[in-house]
């Protein structure tokens, strides 16, 4: 089912109104973790939801209780669920996105105020907290909308929407309400859907628009070492008593080696290695050594092999050290010898790995390294959260329309990727709805999106939408 032409050009025409209502956006400062900032957060669920009623869209606030924050009871903010379209021959697509964003003060190193869109016309970028993440890619949504009921044009698809506010508040709430929406049955919002389209996530690059298939999970662990009851003079008990600082450097020596190797026993052994055809996935991306070095400022990727490097990145576990805490750190020296030092560490783990396999992995081998030292101190182990891995099928026909909405829009196929961090509700929709998820970016690698200087590529946001609409009438093709 081809693009009705009528659609793009609309979306090209209306290029500045659009604009215009991201602006509105961004000035909301909708700031999850902070409880002053509260009530913006619900001044944005309000702002979305009047948008989304005005094109159309039949809503539900959904009230997802209170929690603890700042020493203060607060409510959350409410989860946004849209539908638009009942027709039992047509494709459901559930659509999730934020609208909540990342803290931002213009003394953190902004060059302009954070919550006021500022439009570059000579590079085009469209400057402003949440411009990228998440706003504007659910305005996208909101464009597509207003295209079809300003041309009159039926949907090809039926739209259900789910936009959540704590999404940078570790998502608080988001899991019980799709768990409780999908026991409804057919009662429930998210009865019937045929896949799920994530736009929180973005390009690996600034150059080649992607789909995202795959995300690590984590395992963040703390290990402590704690000996004698005070911090002691080294002058007078080194080499007298077991020092734990000593004890836990060597346990952290035995975590991971300089090539990335991960030391503890079984934690590898549980991915297989990828054969050729998904070796060549990695090899056709469009990122070379250089973007990685120029991502971290200097020439110290691990290998040479391009490949193997990305592989590094997206679909092989890995193990990183953070800090140590209770040991010394500021200028000048110091000679004491701490009583009680704690390493932080944390695992990325990849499909088939859990949280739980890897962390009856840590623990034994810690406690056996330990062991090994014959210490007088004590090890103290905590799991100090976690996030389990995901991978979708990327053959998938959700994917396979994906690919040909990119190819129609930006005249090239897309980068398959998988990304190293992590989007904890993709594995949840994943699980509870049993259906394909896709993760489908607008913005491009280089937006900033928690940094300073958030931007989206005024290119990305109208091109951006363009694809989003696309995507529906290829997922269209795909139910004929």
């Amino acid at each position: 089912m081809a693009t009705p032409a009528p659609l793009l050009k609309f979306i090209d025409q209306n290029a500045d109104k659009f604009v215009d209502r991201l602006a509105e956006a961004v000035a909301i400062p909708s700031v999850s973790t902070s409880a002053a900032r509260r009530p913006d957060v619900f001044k944005m669920s309000a702002w979305l939801d009047a948008q989304l009623k005005d094109l159309g869209v039949i809503t539900k606030l959904a009230d997802i209780g209170k929690h603890e924050m700042e020493g203060q009871e607060l409510a959350l903010p409410p989860i946004i669920l849209g539908r638009v379209g009942a027709d039992p021959k047509k494709k459901t697509i559930l659509v999730y996105g934020h609208y909540d964003v990342q803290p931002a003060e213009k003394d953190d190193g902004w060059d302009s105020e954070p919550f006021k869109l500022v439009v570059d016309e000579e590079t085009g970028r469209l400057v402003g907290r949440g411009s990228s993440d998440d706003k504007g890619p659910i305005l996208g949504w909101l464009n597509v909308l207003e295209a079809h009921k300003a041309l009159g044009l039926e949907l090809p698809v039926n739209l259900r929407f789910c936009f959540e506010g704590m999404e940078e508040n570790a998502s608080q709430g988001i899991d019980d309400l799709i768990k409780s929406e999908v026991a409804k049955g057919k009662d429930g919002w998210f009865d019937g859907i045929d896949c799920v389209c994530i736009t929180d996530t973005y390009w690996l690059n600034a150059r080649t628009p992607c789909l995202t298939y795959g995300l690590r999970g984590i395992v963040y662990f703390k290990v402590t070492v704690s000996g004698p009851a005070w911090d002691l003079h080294s002058g007078g008990f080194g080499r007298v008593v077991h020092e734990p600082m000593t004890d836990l450097i060597r346990l952290m020596d035995k975590l991971v080696d300089p090539d990335g190797t991960i030391l503890i026993p079984g934690v590898e052994e549980m991915v297989a290695a990828a054969d050729t055809e998904e070796r060549a996935i990695y090899e056709r991306l469009d990122y070379s050594l250089q973007d990685v070095e120029a991502a971290v400022g200097a020439p110290i990727t691990i290998s040479d092999d391009k490949a193997a490097v990305l592989m590094g990145r997206m679909r092989m576990p890995s193990l990183s050290l953070h800090g140590i805490e209770g040991a010394f750190s500021g200028p000048g020296g110091k000679t004491v010898i701490p009583a009680c030092v704690t390493g932080h560490f944390s695992l990325r783990i990849v499909p088939p790995q859990t949280p739980e396999a890897i962390d009856a992995l840590v623990r034994k081998h810690l406690e056996a390294e330990f062991a090994k030292l014959k210490s007088k101190n004590k090890l103290k182990i905590e799991n100090a959260g976690s996030g389990r891995p995901w991978a979708a099928d990327y053959k998938h026909w959700n994917y396979e329309a994906a690919t040909r909405a990119t190819e129609a829009i930006y005249g090239h196929s897309p980068d398959l990727t998988r990304e190293g961090g992590s989007i904890p509700v993709t594995l949840t929709f994943a699980e509870n709805l049993g259906v394909n998820v896709l993760l489908l970016p607008m913005g491009r690698g280089d937006d900033g999106a928690h940094s300073t200087n958030e931007k989206l590529d005024r290119s990305n946001f109208i091109e951006g939408s363009k694809l989003f609409g696309t995507y529906l009438y290829e997922v269209a093709a795909r139910a004929t």
